[in-house]
């Protein structure tokens, strides 16, 4: 038995009597509810009601909490015109919290066949109303954030104090070693990769691989199965209350820009069948044919207010029923994009910029994407942060020796102010990184020239092609001394430039140890030791982690370091050359040596050449050194000399 029900909330909305259930389809002629049970055997099947706002609602009573279900929608099938109706196939519930099942490639999840799909793709579980998560939120000041990007399950597949049944999932990451680890390290806002429901995709799966990233979601509201012991929703929450009590941020990185339905030819899971042309943009006079902004395949609608709406109601509950601190929106400017571009003033990046329950949210966007116009940095709301790319490349272009790259280095030090202060944004505008989970990790920067992807199956012609990175004379591992030194210098010229640059840090898990991929640049195909931490690096050089704990505290120490607003006084902050003069036009382009003075407190001595570079150290102020990347680093009172591909920082004796 049904009962109409209402149409409001979407999703599966339980009460002491029953359970009602809503979803959306402007395109649908009927909706079946299918109800199944702990095998996955379907037990009772309902017409739901249809509304007059394309709702389509029921209430059933006796249905409580735990109970598994999935939609069937009757309307037109034909593909070529976008109309993707086939009750032959069950969906997801787009609102769906919790998914129960796993996804198997049968030709049953093609709707271009009539056959059931049921058996091979998640079900719907409905799930208790969960109350609003209580209890301490860190709430770090922008200036005072540090980023740590990790992914759950590569974190704990292999460290050593993670039991065997908490290795990759969400409770791992609860562990008081690792928490202990991460606080110790200076880390605010530990950034989680997706945990989002998703599915490997297709090629990958005949490979005998599996999606490792994340990053191909079939659910905005479900965590996934991945993840989870058993419940990953209660696990989830106590993952975060426990970071929280640790005294540290979860920022989670989002994927609302397309899904794992793939282009015309993937399978039909949930958008797809339930209303194709609503979810998805497809091509001006050709409705069958998705728009790729995105290079997977399909691109959500943001135009769309049916998207509009799943995404902002997405955002709130992982924010305030899960207790995410902040979001990452990987390739952004696709929730800014009306048909004939990016607008800062599209619909949805406004409401999802002034939407009062998401207030108090960390945004950060990272601004490009491959569809035409996808490069957008600089281009966000007020309120948002932004990955900033070009901080990367100008720094490893920089201390890789590039001709004439001292300029655009010493702009990002500064906060990348030309990209971000015309509009009126602030240094923290700027989320600063030397690498990310996408291209080589710190360790492969300094230790390949070329990408070395065979094992992802695609004849080393994906990931980045261009690195900017320099192997030292020996491409890979190697034991020649001289070499492995230099290496261990500019891993520490790099995270030197990243935490004494104003802006955000962002710093990629295993970086402070020296993880290597072995050259994988794009290790999303690599759910194995390729892709996951190996902590034994922790033992080989303790050291290192100790001086990239000690760059982070001297950030956390020295506000000049972290300011609010950008510096454009020439006394408060001067450049000069290695004799102690202001730096020329000419010298930006003709040296790789010269140094930043910072009212007077904290100097910068950098060289960049292959040759030792002795400086006048400026002013009277008795300089005390705090960090140099060249050990054998000695000042004297007037001149310090400075070993090729080197860093160091001195702070004057007052402040």
């Amino acid at each position: 038995m049904i009962e109409p029900g209402r149409p409001a909330p979407l999703g599966a909305t339980p009460d002491d009597d029953g359970t009602n259930f809503a979803v959306y389809s402007s395109v649908a002629q009927r909706v079946e509810l299918c109800l199944f049970d702990a095998a996955g055997h379907e037990t009772g099947r309902f017409d739901l009601h249809e509304g007059s706002d394309d709702t389509w609602h029921g209430y059933v009573p006796g249905c409580s909490a735990g109970q598994p279900y999935g939609y069937r929608v009757h309307g037109i099938l034909d593909a070529d015109h976008g109309l993707r109706c086939n009750p032959s196939k069950l969906l997801i519930d787009p609102y769906a919290k919790l998914l129960a099942g796993e996804f198997s490639w049968h030709k049953a999840v093609f709707d271009s066949n009539d056959l059931d799909s049921a058996p091979f793709v998640p079900r719907s579980v409905v799930c208790p109303a969960q109350e609003k998560l209580s209890g301490y939120r860190p709430r770090v000041p922008w200036s005072d954030m540090i980023f740590y990007e990790l992914n759950v399950r590569g974190y704990t597949m292999l460290h050593p104090d993670v039991g065997e049944r908490e290795r990759g999932k969400f409770c791992g990451l609860t562990n008081g070693k690792i928490l202990e680890y991460i606080k110790a390290l200076g880390i605010t806002s530990i950034e989680l990769m997706p945990v989002h429901a998703f599915i490997d995709e297709h090629h990958l799966a005949k490979r005998g691989l599996r999606n490792f990233w994340g990053y191909n979601s079939i659910s905005f509201f479900a965590p996934s199965s991945r993840y989870a012991q058993s419940d990953g929703v209660a696990e989830f929450r106590e993952m975060v209350n426990t970071i929280h009590d640790a005294g540290l941020e979860v920022i989670l990185d989002v994927v609302y820009n397309h899904t794992g339905e793939g282009d015309t030819d993937g399978p039909t899971i949930s958008f797809r069948g339930i209303d194709n042309l609503a979810y998805y943009s497809t091509e001006s006079g050709s409705p069958g044919s998705y728009i790729n902004d995105t290079g997977t395949g399909n691109t959500i609608n943001a135009d769309s207010p049916c998207v509009q709406q799943l995404v902002l109601d997405s955002l709130r509950y992982w924010h305030r029923e899960m207790g995410v601190d902040g979001f990452r929106f990987d390739l952004a400017p696709v929730l800014g994009r009306h048909n004939h571009g990016f607008s800062v003033e599209h619909p949805l990046l406004q409401a999802i910029s002034h939407d009062d329950p998401l207030h108090d949210a960390v945004m950060v966007a990272e601004p490009w994407d491959p569809g035409p116009g996808g490069y957008q940095l600089g281009c966000f709301p007020m309120r948002w942060s932004e990955w900033n790319d070009q901080f990367r490349d100008d720094v490893r272009r920089f201390w890789r020796g590039d001709e004439g790259s001292a300029a655009a280095f010493a702009r990002r030090l500064q906060g990348s102010a030309e990209i971000f202060e015309q509009p009126g944004r602030k240094p923290n505008a700027s989320v600063n990184l030397v690498t990310s989970h996408d291209g080589f990790t710190l360790a492969d920067v300094v230790s390949f020239e070329h990408r070395h992807n065979e094992a992802n199956g695609e004849n080393n012609e994906d990931g980045h092609a261009h690195n900017y990175s320099s192997n030292h004379g020996i491409e890979g591992s190697t034991k020649d001394a001289s070499v492995l030194a230099i290496r261990r210098r500019q891993r520490l010229n790099f995270l030197a430039s990243l935490f004494l640059s104003q802006g955000i840090p962002l710093l990629l898990a295993g970086d402070e140890f020296g993880n290597s991929q072995q050259g994988n640049n794009n290790a999303y195909a690599q759910d194995n030791e390729t892709g996951w931490l190996d902590w034994s690096g922790l033992a080989s050089d303790p050291e290192f982690l100790e001086q990239v704990r000690s760059l982070i505290q001297l950030r956390r120490d020295e506000p000049l370091l972290r300011l609010r607003e950008y510096i454009h006084d020439a006394e408060a902050l001067q450049w000069l050359n290695e004799g102690g003069e202001t730096m020329s036009d000419q010298d930006w382009f003709t040296r790789q040596a010269f140094c930043a003075v910072l009212e007077n407190r904290i100097l910068l001595l950098i060289n960049g050449s292959d040759e030792e570079v002795s400086f006048r150290l400026p002013g009277s102020a008795e300089w005390q050194t705090e960090f140099a990347s060249s050990a054998d680093f000695a000042p004297g009172n007037e001149v310090a000399a400075l070993s090729a591909r080197s860093l160091a920082v001195l702070l004057s004796g007052s402040n």
